[in-house]
């Protein structure tokens, strides 16, 4: 769950909805920097997917006691979004080993290699090992820098999602999510320095350089849970209670 917080409410906006607004966002790819392939349709609906191991959690959302918020997808229990994340990505290798590879990758790049915690190890350790197998069964050997490519796209479509999802609509670049004040990390053929967002408003998103054919419009769901809500309620209730509504979003060139 990405969790804003307000004075009187929270904004909640579901992982795999925002991931499904990351899928929406690869598909606008410049098209001369990435040929149509079969790898790449797969590569694109990895994007769409890569945070469906989140849908049973969110289905029931927790409160977080010591914060007195709902847990979001940062300081969800670790044990337990190991588990979701593991259940995630074999529900994708189901229709694409390559996709789910992809999503593999993109968990593990959060946790360091280095960590001593036994049980980020294990799962760094039972991911390599799923990878090795998924690339057995796909029976293709994938160039290197391909994979590369599609898993930078993955995670910097995530982080454009997560862009207009965690922080309020219009912000200063000033008070922006430390993730992105300084820009994305991500480098392409297009934008080999990076990609710098900013809001030019409640509506519009300027991305320079702009790495997409033309400039276009995501719709975020997203719900308001009122903290007397919450409290009389419960957060579950009050969250399945709760309007969806939308939040429209254009990405244009500065």
């Amino acid at each position: 769950m990405i969790v804003n917080e307000k004075e009187d409410h929270f904004l909640l906006i579901a992982q795999h909805d925002h991931a499904l607004v990351s899928g929406e966002i690869v598909l606008h790819w410049k098209k001369k920097f990435l040929l149509r392939s079969k790898l790449r349709e797969e590569a694109d609906w990895a994007v769409s997917q890569h945070d469906r191991a989140w849908i049973p959690l969110d289905r029931h959302p927790r409160w977080n006691e010591e914060k007195e918020r709902p847990y979001s997808f940062i300081d969800y229990p670790l044990t337990d979004k190991l588990q979701a994340y593991q259940n995630g990505i074999q529900e994708v290798a189901e229709r694409s080993n390559y996709a789910a590879m992809l999503c593999s990758s993109h968990y593990q790049s959060f946790f360091s290699k280095d960590d001593k915690d036994p049980v980020i190890q294990q799962f760094i350790e039972e991911e390599e090992n799923r990878r090795q197998e998924l690339e057995a069964a796909m029976k293709m050997e994938v160039p290197s820098d391909i994979y590369q490519l599609h898993f930078e796209r993955l995670q910097f479509c995530d982080d454009l999602s997560l862009y207009v999802c965690m922080q309020d609509p219009g912000i200063a670049k000033e008070e922006e999510v430390s993730w992105f004040r300084n820009g994305f990390r991500q480098q392409f053929d297009v934008a080999p320095e990076g990609i710098m967002p900013k809001w030019l408003d409640e509506e519009r998103v300027a991305l320079d350089p702009f790495p997409f054919e033309h400039e276009f419009e995501v719709r975020v769901p997203y719900r308001i849970l009122y903290k007397s809500e919450v409290e009389e309620h419960g957060i579950e209730k009050a969250y399945h209670d709760a309007e969806v509504r939308e939040r429209a979003v254009t990405f244009v060139s500065k």
